[in-house]
């Protein structure tokens, strides 16, 4: 189940479209682990996924043109021009569902240090999953 989740939440931040929040909500129903480890476990592989995106954009001269590619042109153009305005803290944003690949795509190509890629992403990402839980777990009662 957690590498399962793991793997849906890992390929939701990168090139597949995926329902990370259904397979954790569905997870959180079945009540059989603990919230705060599927919290955890969701959070690790988008986040992965994350940085996935961030060394594509290290690379995108060599992968912007393939079909795979999480960001179309005119995708990656928005974000990045959303990225030199707003800078590092527009990553907070990159949880979003339209748009948030992109913006780590961004932030790739526009060389921002891993360390803070990771740290502004990982608050975003938890904090979306935290949320969802709490819905969730409200919602069950």
């Amino acid at each position: 189940m957690l590498g399962g989740l793991f793997a849906i939440s890992f390929v939701a931040a990168t090139i597949l479209p995926a329902q990370s929040e259904a397979a954790l909500m569905a997870l959180l129903v079945a009540g059989s682990l603990p919230a705060w480890l599927l919290v955890a476990v969701a959070s690790a592989g988008n986040v992965l996924g994350a940085v996935v995106n961030w060394g594509l954009g290290r690379g995108v001269q060599h992968f912007a043109d393939r079909r795979w590619f999480p960001a179309s042109p005119q995708a990656l153009r928005r974000a990045s021009d959303w990225y030199r305005r707003w800078g590092r803290w527009s990553l907070l944003l990159s949880w979003a569902p339209i748009g948030g690949d992109a913006l780590t795509v961004a932030a790739g190509v526009l060389r921002e240090p891993l360390w803070s890629f990771i740290l502004l992403v990982a608050v975003a990402k938890t904090g979306r999953y935290v949320v969802l839980t709490a819905m969730t777990l409200w919602w069950l009662g």
